[in-house]
């Protein structure tokens, strides 16, 4: 029997049996994991409170074996908070749809329990702070997370170069198949011809040029978080749940 101790995000729970938790996190040395929570739902609980979605804990495990992940799930022992992040999002309706999204997006990117995801989880924390704060439009703060999650697990998409060809930019025809904008030679069906404003406001996200994201007009920045959409779409193969009630 071993102990555990990590930082980590809480990205969502689940009730078990009549006072217990099952809490999934993503932590910084461990990547996602799922624990439970003893007795966390009763009023007397003494650190219930702080594994709610959005927090970001210090916490301890309790594992048979010496392995964190293993046969059945550890247990949450000790809970110490970092940053209360949900004070500041769970208040916001906007703040609130895109902070859920995001938690979707980083347990979709980790699918496997166990194996560390340090530049996902260093992403979370970073936006999770971003958003809480107000600093940014919580929709652009959503979509730059989102393209770099998805450059981080290896999909990044071009808004210059050809995808295909690596003819330098700008091109006009964009392909959430073939990897973000291409040139005319390389067009496949499916393209669309986006504006250069939204193509533009996307490399500034993705990049975290944000005053020229915060300068972008509305008609632009909705047609960016489409492209986005899009392109999660295809390489997760399925949408988030969460998107759907994001506003734009």
């Amino acid at each position: 029997m071993s102990l555990f101790r990590d930082d980590g995000v809480v990205l969502r729970t689940q009730k078990l049996g009549e006072a217990d938790r099952i809490i999934t996190l993503l932590t910084r040395g461990h990547g996602r994991v799922r624990a439970v929570a003893r007795g966390v739902r009763r009023t007397k609980s003494k650190f219930g409170a702080r594994l709610e979605p959005f927090s970001h804990v210090d916490v301890q495990f309790f594992a048979r074996g010496s392995e964190l992940i293993g046969r059945g799930l550890p247990l949450c022992t000790q809970s110490e908070t970092i940053a209360a992040y949900g004070g500041g999002i769970v208040s916001d309706y906007a703040r609130y749809t895109a902070g859920t999204a995001m938690l979707e997006t980083a347990e979709r990117f980790t699918d496997h329990e166990g194996e560390p995801a340090v530049q996902q989880y260093l992403l979370l924390v970073g936006a999770l702070r971003t958003l809480a704060r107000g600093e940014h439009a919580p929709h652009l703060i959503l979509d730059a997370f989102l393209l770099r999650s998805l450059a981080v697990n290896g999909y990044a998409p071009s808004f210059d170069d050809c995808a295909r060809c690596g003819l330098p930019g700008p091109n006009r025809f964009f392909s959430v198949a073939a990897g973000g904008v291409v040139c005319g030679d390389c067009r496949v069906p499916g393209c669309v011809v986006p504006s250069a404003e939204a193509v533009g406001l996307l490399s500034a996200l993705l990049t975290g040029d944000w005053p020229t994201a915060d300068a972008c007009e509305a008609r632009h920045v909705r047609e960016g978080s489409g492209l986005v959409s899009a392109y999660l779409h295809w390489h997760l193969e399925r949408g988030l749940r969460s998107l759907r009630y994001v506003e734009k």
